[in-house]
């Protein structure tokens, strides 16, 4: 009979698989060329509905007709700039907060004492990029007071990059100023924790044969014996779930403001603030803070899609 093969199990590419340390990712923003001032914002991930659109996508099977597709719902509360970072020969050379932070930030943060220094003491000559620090205004959607932050980038040139964080440095930023309907998006974020599971859940490898000794759930071999060791690659029992993935090239079906719309989503409750609706499912349970960024590379398949949303069933 001959040698049974087949793939191993458990791609290499999702190297380490161990839970993330921090809720949101680090993000290449040189890569992303594309939007209109800042490359990402923050949201929160409310629930799933079904939608009901009418596809005009051209030379689609379903051109003109009314379909259900599925959609997620993203909250996203406004954005503050917490501090702001400037660049030089690709390292930090200074960076200096912003003038007015909320009170209860100081009390739920550690921040720095704020230095003499102000952002009009900078000559933007002497560096080469500049970003921004942002905060969610989390309190506004009744989930949590402690707030999330994280670095992003801007798009233009550094002077533009600088205006803008000059102009809204003081002010709150929404979704509806970075983001538009019908663009495409990449959604960054951790998958659901799954906790301690074995090998065939975590690997997908095949169980053994009923008579098998020594368990069914479990590899037929963990090494050779001569020399006696443990290869890495072997399947083994260990943390499943809470890994940073990225989705890349989501369609946003609609965007605005709550005004009331979405109410008692399960495990979530009702939606105060700005929503985006996506097309599909994306990672993480409900309530999980999602990075949305702007596409790294945009495909035609899902560039071409339009859809006119109708309803929310």
């Amino acid at each position: 009979m001959p040698t049974r093969k087949s793939p191993r199990k458990g791609s290499l590419q999702y190297w380490p698989r161990k839970r993330a340390n921090k809720f949101l990712p680090s993000i290449n923003w040189d890569a992303i060329k594309s939007g209109k001032n800042l490359k990402g914002f923050i949201c929160y991930k409310a629930g799933m509905v079904s939608a009901f659109v009418k596809d005009d996508t051209p030379n689609s099977m379903t051109k003109g007709k009314k379909i259900i597709i599925p959609a997620t719902i993203l909250e996203c509360p406004p954005m503050k700039i917490l501090s702001v970072r400037f660049y030089k020969n690709g390292v930090v050379s200074t960076e200096i907060l912003s003038e007015s932070l909320d009170k209860e930030l100081k009390r739920k943060i550690k921040v720095p004492k704020n230095k003499s220094k102000k952002l009009d003491d900078f000559k933007i000559e002497d560096y080469e990029d500049v970003r921004a620090i942002v905060y969610s205004v989390v309190k506004k959607t009744g989930l949590k007071k402690t707030p999330d932050i994280i670095e992003l980038g801007l798009k233009g040139s550094i002077e533009e990059k600088y205006n803008f964080i000059k102009e809204h440095l003081t002010k709150e930023i929404s979704v509806l100023e970075v983001l538009e309907k019908d663009q495409l998006i990449d959604i960054r974020g951790l998958t659901t924790g799954r906790g301690f599971q074995g090998p065939v859940k975590r690997f997908g490898i095949t169980l053994k044969v009923s008579k098998s000794e020594k368990g069914r759930r479990r590899p037929g071999s963990l090494g050779p014996w001569n020399p006696s060791r443990v290869i890495f690659r072997v399947p083994m029992a260990g943390q499943l779930g809470m890994f940073t993935r990225a989705a890349y090239n989501s369609k946003v079906l609609d965007l605005g403001k709550s005004e009331e719309k979405f109410k008692g989503i399960k495990n979530y409750g009702n939606i105060k603030t700005d929503y985006i609706l996506i097309h599909g499912s994306i990672q993480g349970p409900s309530k999980r803070q999602i990075v949305l960024t702007q596409p790294l590379r945009e495909t035609k398949k899902q560039k071409k899609k339009v859809y006119e949303l109708l309803e929310l069933r």
